[in-house]
This record gives C-alpha cells, sequence and structure tokens, in this order.
C-alpha cells in the first residue's frame, strides 16, 4: 500500500523563468505555473535544483515563491526549499519564507562541508524548529557529497512531529526500503528520482518530486494512480514509456535539458543562470529524437 502523500503524488520541481537579462521573469511564472496545475500536477516545488536557486538571491527566492503561491491560489500544495550548507543561514531564511502563505518548506542535506550524522541531524532539528510549517527533508549524496544514513532520516522522523517527509536521490533502494518499513505514521518518502519511481511506488512510498513533471505530469500522475491501484503491469508500460526521457533529460546538468525540452515543446522559460550554459546542437538533436519516441509533439 502506498504512503499517504501530503503534497500530492506528483509534485513538479519547477524551472525557473528568465528573460534576457537573467531577471526572473515573473509574468512568464505566473502563466507557466498554472499550466503545470491545469495539466496534471498535483503539488510544486519553488527554488529547488531545478529552480536553478543557487544562482538565486534571497531576495529573489522570496519573490519567486510568493509569486508560486499567488499563481496557484491553493489549488494544489506549494513546497519552498530553505536548505543550504549553513544551518544558521537556512533557519533565518526558513522564518522569511514561513511567513509566505507556503504549504511546506524543504531542506537540503548540508552539502560541501560533509558533516557527520549527528550534525545532520542537528541541522534539521534547527531547521525544523524555526517554523511551525511541515518539513521534507532532502537527501541527495551526489550533490551534497554525504549521505543521509536512513538511522538519520527515522530518528529524525520519530521525533520531530513536523518532519513529515523526505526527498530521497540516494538511489540506494535498501536504504530507502527501510525508511519505507520503519517510518511513523503520518511520514512520507517522495521519489527523488523520475527513473526509480516506478519501484519505489509499488514498494510502497507517497509518489515523487520530478523533474520531468515539468514535461509530462498528468503522465507521471497516472503512472501512480495505477500503482496506487495495485495495477502494476499497466503502471509498468506507463513508465517504460517515459523512461528514455526521464534519462534522457539528466544527460547533463539538470535543468539545461529541462529547459531545452520546453522550448522544443513550445513553451519558452528563458535560459539559463551561469555556470549552467545552454544545451549544444548535439544534444538538442537527440533530445528533440527522444521527445518524438516519448510521443511528445515538437513545436
Amino acid at each position: 500500500m502506498m504512503q499517504n502523500a501530503p503534497f500530492g503524488r506528483v509534485v513538479c520541481a519547477m524551472v525557473t523563468p528568465f528573460q534576457a537579462d537573467g531577471s526572473i521573469d515573473f509574468k512568464r511564472l505566473e502563466s507557466f505555473t498554472d499550466e503545470l496545475i491545469t495539466s496534471g500536477a498535483q503539488g510544486l516545488l519553488v527554488c529547488g535544483t531545478t529552480g536553478e536557486a543557487p544562482t538565486l538571491s534571497e531576495d529573489e527566492r522570496t519573490a519567486q515563491i510568493q509569486c508560486v503561491c499567488n499563481a496557484a491560489a491553493s489549488r494544489v500544495p506549494v513546497l519552498a526549499n530553505v536548505g543550504s550548507n549553513s544551518t544558521a543561514a537556512s533557519v533565518a531564511f526558513a522564518k522569511r519564507i514561513a511567513k509566505l502563505p507556503v504549504d511546506g518548506l524543504m531542506a537540503v542535506v548540508p552539502f560541501y562541508n560533509k558533516p557527520p550524522q549527528e550534525g545532520i541531524y542537528q541541522h534539521f532539528v534547527h531547521i525544523a524548529h524555526a517554523s511551525d510549517k511541515p518539513l521534507v527533508l532532502y537527501n541527495i549524496p551526489g550533490r551534497c557529497g554525504i549521505n543521509m544514513q536512513a538511522e538519520t532520516t527515522l530518528r529524525l522522523a520519530h521525533d520531530v512531529d513536523t518532519i513529515v517527509a523526505i526527498k530521497e536521490a540516494s538511489g540506494n533502494i535498501e536504504q530507502i526500503q527501510t525508511i519505507i518499513d520503519n517510518a511513523p505514521a503520518g511520514f512520507s518518502v517522495y521519489s527523488g528520482d523520475d527513473s526509480l519511481t516506478f519501484e519505489l511506488a509499488k514498494r510502497g512510498a507517497a509518489g515523487v518530486i520530478s523533474t520531468i513533471a515539468n514535461i509530462a505530469p498528468a503522465r507521471m500522475a497516472h503512472m501512480l494512480v495505477l500503482c496506487e491501484q495495485e495495477r502494476f503491469d499497466h503502471a509498468y508500460r506507463e513508465h517504460t514509456a517515459l523512461l528514455p526521457l526521464m534519462k534522457g533529460l539528466f544527460e547533463t546538468a539538470n535543468p539545461i535539458l529541462v529547459k531545452a525540452a520546453l522550448h522544443l515543446l513550445g513553451r519558452s522559460v528563458g535560459g539559463l543562470h551561469l555556470p549552467l550554459i545552454e544545451a549544444t546542437p548535439e544534444q538538442k538533436q537527440r533530445l528533440a529524437a527522444l521527445l518524438q519516441e516519448c510521443g511528445f509533439a515538437l513545436q
């Protein structure tokens, strides 16, 4: 049985639309928020990695989160990423964002400074105590350089009532299964990898915080409905139909190819902030072929 999904089964990790000068295109952000909701996204994550949050100032992130909340108009839950590798900075920003009409906060395992497990535990406890908003943990060793072990995740889940979920992108099925099996009631595991969503949903996870949902939220939602109904053969067919694109979008650093794919589909979201760069012509050519293979019509 799949876990409860407090923020929807398919939470789209949104890209950030930029204008030609690199500033946030708030008008496009409003319309893109509406497009995602009407095309099947059940929740929205603002200012994640896919949204290029590391290249945005706190004022820009605050304005972006406010804009998405306004555009979503309570139709779906909105999560805001507040985490960094500084506990003090994360706590301060969590307090700031908790004043906005967000439905929850997300924070990543501290990156670069590689704290021990007790340091990770204390980091999240301090962020959780900064507000009364539900908090989602985010474990992604490939970006952070360190893995939050299942024991630490479960300790947080049991010790802190407002820690309600984790976005697990370790790729370690055994670790994730341990969390699913031993989590307290009300704590949910979201896949942090689109390509592992089917496997984790089959094992009881709540859903996915998804990159491909910028492009195909309804198809991801349908696959998870089939999992919820335990129609796993049908769900597997839906999964395999999208799998080439799920993998292809990560040929290079995210969100380079997600933005390129949106442009190929006629949905302009502007460029990228350095150090990310535009997709090469060869990457765009391969991406166009993948989109067509997966049933998308190019514009």
